[in-house]
């Protein structure tokens, strides 16, 4: 293989979102390597999962399915991925940053003596050394991690970092690699699938979020940005603070604290920018700010920024829009 290995995510067949996002970041890395393209789908409906991406630049999709890989075990999944690397030798191997690869990718890397750099939000080539930026300290900081090992390294990537609607076309067929695993070797019991509360709202999935903060002032004036949300089509988000405050439930939080989103456009109204909300939404294709505070650090961030006064200019764009 000697290329980028995406390790995607799916459930029932369906591919996570951020599984898309690794895989765009595969396929950015290849390029600026010159390295081809693969990626591999684990557990039951992997072949389903495969088949979703035959449209796009991928050289190969392998599936591993095995009944001991039908539901999650860190143990049958560090099996099987040690042998699909063992037998192709991919120069790197990416994962989405999620629950389940904190769980499992750490202990893959290190049975291959290497460490997993995580939280990766960018990369860059020179002269065919890769070196990845991770953010540290809820995003205070952000390090460069120059890979000097030998294959195979391993990186993890956060949400948002790239954009999934940057997938390259072309084609990519699926092909089965065979695992051999043992039911001794998997050391815990799969209980019943946990399932989260149905959500009123996936931020993840807005293209267009409006977003308030503390210049808001108190809670009956939310209703103000709702209308320019409402006007845009868009879905209301909020910093920590008016989600502390009740005003707005939790699960309409961006940050690091919050939900990580990278929309078409992002409207920040009212926020300041203090770095564990930038965390969560500055991989936004287009950032606007409307703050009174020219120096406040979301200009630092937006591309395009209104300084005045919220209750004049938002009322004024609500205008402009129903117009």
């Amino acid at each position: 293989m000697s290329g980028i290995l995406a390790v995607l995510e799916q459930a029932g067949g369906s591919l996570h979102k951020i599984s898309l996002e690794t895989l765009v970041a595969a396929q950015q890395i290849g390029s600026a390597l010159g390295k081809p393209v693969y990626a591999v789908v684990l557990g039951a409906d992997a072949a389903k999962a495969a088949s979703a991406l035959a449209a796009y630049q991928i050289e190969t999709v392998h599936t591993l399915d095995h009944a001991l890989l039908a539901d999650y075990t860190p143990d049958g999944y560090v099996l099987a991925l040690r042998q699909l690397i063992a037998a192709h030798s991919p120069s790197h191997v990416l994962f989405p940053h999620t629950y389940q690869v904190r769980d499992f990718a750490p202990a893959l890397a290190t049975s291959f003596d290497r460490v997993l750099v995580s939280d990766v939000v960018g990369h860059r080539a020179e002269n065919g050394t890769l070196t990845l930026v991770r953010q540290m300290f809820q995003g205070k900081l952000a390090a460069d991690v120059e890979l000097k090992s030998d294959a195979p390294n391993f990186a993890s990537i956060q949400a948002g970092s790239y954009r999934a609607d940057a997938l390259a076309a072309g084609t990519a067929k699926a092909e089965p690699f065979n695992v051999t695993l043992e039911a001794a070797q998997i050391r815990t019991k799969p209980l019943e699938r946990f399932r989260e509360s149905a959500r009123a709202v996936d931020l993840t999935a807005a293209p267009i979020i409006v977003s308030v903060g503390r210049g808001i002032r108190e809670e009956d004036n939310i209703h103000v940005v709702q209308e320019l949300a409402t006007a845009l089509g868009a879905e209301l988000a909020a910093s920590r603070p008016i989600c502390d405050n009740g005003w707005l439930p939790m699960e309409r939080q961006v940050g690091s604290s919050g939900q990580t989103v990278a929309p078409k456009m992002y409207v920040a109204v009212g926020i300041s920018g203090a770095i564990q909300h930038l965390v969560g939404m500055k991989g936004s294709k287009v950032i606007v700010a409307i703050n009174k505070d020219p120096e406040a650090p979301i200009f630092e961030v937006a591309d395009y920024g209104i300084v005045g006064d919220l209750f004049q200019v938002v009322p004024a764009l609500i205008a402009e829009l129903k117009k």
